[in-house]
């Protein structure tokens, strides 16, 4: 039996919250940073920078990168956190950390600022061995095998499930009750022709975003050398350095305002589709997948284009 991704029942009796896209795409945003992603260390995850990171909510989730710089000081760690209270105060994720103890440290610094959600990330292997006050909001995240799904039954305390699945595995969680909110993460194959799994119900979302990305707009990451980015996987697109600016003056650079403000208008071959703004875009998947910042790879449609841009234009005002 085919489990349709998005099927409201299906949904709805698991927990399951969001499918193949961020927990925050349906929101309305309003232009200004909502949430901060902070990456601890290089990390531990399944996928790594190197052989490819096919998530389609890998922007929150552990994964093995390699650093260009010395890594961030606690002390400076802690006061990027300090100024995004300040500033905004909403969403903080803290994900990618080498060691637990760090990753707990900050968790309980966070939550004694006026911040509205932490949420660690934190690896099935270590969670029960991780130790959070109350007021922490962790979010498991675990690779599908039937052996981590009966390891699932005794999750106690947990705010959520990331769960990383194939397409042709999402059939087996069917019938399976889920302790806590669940975000599954679903796993793209490395081109169109591979996927195995209903895109198009993968891609829909319900709330239009016709001033702001869905899915970039507020977001801002910080990468364990201090880089900020509009993501955690575009990390050749950096947009400041924590060690050399403020989150402020981050967040006035015109080249982040770009990503936040980019619509599926701007995107040679979603331009004139009927769907544009009820489709998801990911542009970390569509990047590795096509080479392209403003490429697409998985669109089931075919729209030939019929308006004139200059190719590489888009690329270039991003860049």
């Amino acid at each position: 039996m085919e489990v349709s991704g998005n099927d409201g029942a299906f949904n709805k009796a698991r927990n399951i919250v969001t499918f193949a896209k961020p927990p925050w795409v349906e929101r309305e945003h309003s232009g200004k940073l909502e949430r901060l992603i902070l990456q601890l260390g290089s990390g531990k995850g399944v996928f790594s920078e190197v052989e490819g990171i096919p998530r389609s909510i890998g922007c929150i989730g552990n994964n093995r990168f390699i650093l260009r710089d010395t890594p961030m000081e606690l002390d400076l760690i802690e006061s990027v956190i300090r100024e995004f209270a300040m500033i905004s105060g909403r969403d903080l994720y803290l994900t990618n950390y080498d060691e637990l103890s760090i990753l707990e440290e900050v968790s309980h610094f966070s939550v004694t600022l006026p911040i509205e959600n932490v949420y660690p990330v934190v690896r099935i292997e270590d969670f029960k061995k991780a130790s959070f006050s109350t007021d922490v909001k962790p979010i498991v995240e675990v690779r599908y095998s039937r052996r981590n799904m009966e390891r699932l039954q005794d999750i106690e305390g947990a705010h959520a499930i990331l769960l990383m699945i194939k397409g042709e595995e999402i059939w087996s969680i069917k019938n399976f009750s889920f302790p806590c909110e669940v975000y599954i993460d679903v796993l793209f194959p490395g081109s169109l022709r591979k996927v195995d799994f209903d895109l198009m119900e993968a891609k829909r979302i319900f709330k239009a975003h016709m001033t702001f990305h869905p899915c970039l707009s507020g977001t801002l990451a910080i990468t364990p050398e201090g880089f900020a980015l509009p993501c955690p996987l575009l990390r050749n697109f950096i947009v400041g350095n924590v060690k050399e600016l403020n989150l402020k003056q981050i967040l006035r650079k015109r080249r982040l305002k770009k990503f936040w403000k980019l619509k599926k208008e701007d995107i040679d071959g979603c331009k004139l589709c009927p769907f544009n703004s009820t489709c998801h875009d990911c542009r970390a998947l569509e990047y590795y997948a096509s080479g392209d910042i403003m490429g697409l790879e998985y669109c089931p449609l075919d729209h030939p284009s019929r308006h004139n841009v200059q190719k590489g234009f888009m690329y270039k005002k991003l860049i």
